[in-house]
């Protein structure tokens, strides 16, 4: 009976161990069940103990009071017991309908006085109290119950002792042990299924709030990036309810930046993509050799606006903050990083006749991306070029702040830009009015975006001999 109730429990248990999915509910389970079961276990075998030595002290009582009843058919003959029980008497001790009783006397001098010879001398002799010792054996294949006792069989002389062994077959042992065993485990078996039922349906209900945000979320629409509510979820899920939340802030500061630059591109792409077509018409119905060359010229000049405005979008997109998290710095040094691009831009001064000069006389070390780095002085530098006056003064500078921190710093002569409009020109597409010079409006809102990586300061300011301006980058000063 005991294997058969293993043999369930240990089905049910492969059966609910071969959930494919790694489930709350089934992780919780199994935790809260199998302690259950060890337990199970450990009681069963305790219980099995139990009921064996109760069965024993019980049937163990019923030997000791059959071995007394053979001493009192040993009678003293001069100096020497003879056991002189009847058949009849023998019959009533010893026959028995479950079990086969056997009994064997023996002298204090170790010698047989009757009995069954089947039963062996014990190795280990019991008290002179009278007390039984209790002991197994096994008597033709077949397990017994042996009870061996000092007893008294003259009542003159109460020191003359024989040695009484009886022997009985376990089968009532065993039903009286199996029965108690049953009748325990079968009450322990109920009370561990009502416990599983309730550990089942006291998951089920503390994981309800859980299915209730599933269905929650399973009706958002992938447009919703809104925060989720950690009120309606358990005090324990509401850390991942938390990350959750950010994931999704950072998810929809993507998005935001994808939709962004798609509504940029489309709308500044749109102008020059009619241009050209428009230039290309005119080109391809000219038919005079110098028309068309002038039109291509022209179609030429709008496919370079077009080629850095495209440039320009890709890198403001680049600098995105949302999109520059994973950006890099290195250790390098800023004079003679600027030094060598003021060198690039030299050709394209003298062309428009910029005096462009530099200023900077030791290393000015900083952290920094490179290519981000270049991309900032090479826009500012590129403003002050396009912006200042035929024959005017572009000065770039590079030298420590009053706290010691890296400033990069470029002036011009271009026109001076109003207080009111220093905020609003690091502005995506913001022009000032007036201006003549083309442009797309993104030159410094790229330079903000590398400054806000970097986390630098950038300040407009009118330029110290009060014609044009000076933009001034202040980094963040890293100890060594």
């Amino acid at each position: 009976m005991k294997s058969v109730l293993f043999a369930e429990w240990a089905i049910w248990l492969n059966a609910f161990m071969r959930q494919p999915e790694n489930r709350l509910k089934f992780t919780l389970l199994t935790w809260l069940l199998w302690p259950l079961m060890v337990l199970l276990i450990i009681d069963t075998l305790a219980t099995y103990g139990l009921s064996l030595k109760m069965s024993n002290l019980a049937h163990d009582r019923s030997l000791n009071e059959i071995a007394r009843e053979v001493t009192l058919h040993i009678k003293p003959l001069g100096s020497k017991p003879v056991l002189t029980i009847s058949s009849i008497a023998e019959q009533i001790l010893l026959v028995d309908q479950d079990d086969r009783v056997r009994y064997r006397v023996w002298s204090s001098k170790g010698v047989s006085l009757g009995g069954d010879p089947q039963l062996q001398h014990p190795t280990r002799l019991p008290q002179l109290d009278g007390k039984a010792l209790f002991y197994d054996d096994v008597i033709m294949d077949e397990k017994v119950r042996v009870a061996a006792a000092w007893l008294p069989f003259n009542e003159r002389d109460l020191s003359d002792l024989v040695l009484v062994q009886v022997a009985e077959t376990t089968n009532k042992r065993q039903r009286l042990m199996l029965e108690i065993l049953a009748n325990v485990i079968v009450a322990q078996m109920l009370l561990i299924a009502m416990a599983a039922a309730a550990v089942y349906f006291g998951v089920s209900r503390g994981l309800r709030p859980l299915s209730a945000l599933a269905s929650a979320l399973a009706g958002r629409s992938h447009l919703d990036l809104s925060p989720i509510d950690p009120r309606c979820a358990p005090m324990e899920v509401r850390p991942l309810l938390d990350e959750v939340n950010a994931l999704m802030l950072r998810l929809s500061g993507t998005l935001d930046l994808q939709n962004r630059f798609i509504a940029d591109a489309s709308h500044q792409l749109k102008t020059p993509v009619a241009g050209l077509k428009a230039q290309i018409e005119l080109a391809l119905a000219e038919t005079e050799p110098a028309e068309k060359q002038r039109s291509l010229a022209q179609l030429y000049l709008g496919a370079e606006r077009l080629s850095r405005l495209v440039q320009q979008l890709l890198t403001l997109a680049r600098n995105e903050p949302y999109a520059a998290q994973a950006v890099k710095f290195q250790r390098l040094d800023l004079h003679a990083f600027a030094l060598d691009i003021c060198m690039e831009w030299a050709p394209q001064a003298l062309r428009r006749s910029i005096d462009l000069g530099f200023e900077g006389h030791q290393p000015v070390m900083l952290m920094a991306d490179p290519d981000r780095l270049r991309e900032l002085i090479n826009n500012l530098i590129d403003n002050g070029v396009r912006y200042s006056h035929q024959g005017g003064r572009v000065t770039v500078a590079v030298r420590h702040g009053t706290d010691g921190e890296p400033v990069f710093m470029v002036s011009d002569d271009g026109p001076s830009i109003p207080v009111q409009e220093r905020d609003r020109v690091f502005e995506r597409f913001h022009r000032l009015l007036g201006t003549d010079r083309d442009g797309s409006g993104l030159g410094l809102a790229i330079v903000s975006e590398i400054a806000a990586i970097h986390a630098a300061r950038i300040m407009l300011e009118d330029d110290v001999d009060g014609t044009g301006n000076t933009f001034s980058i202040h980094f963040p000063h890293h100890t060594d």
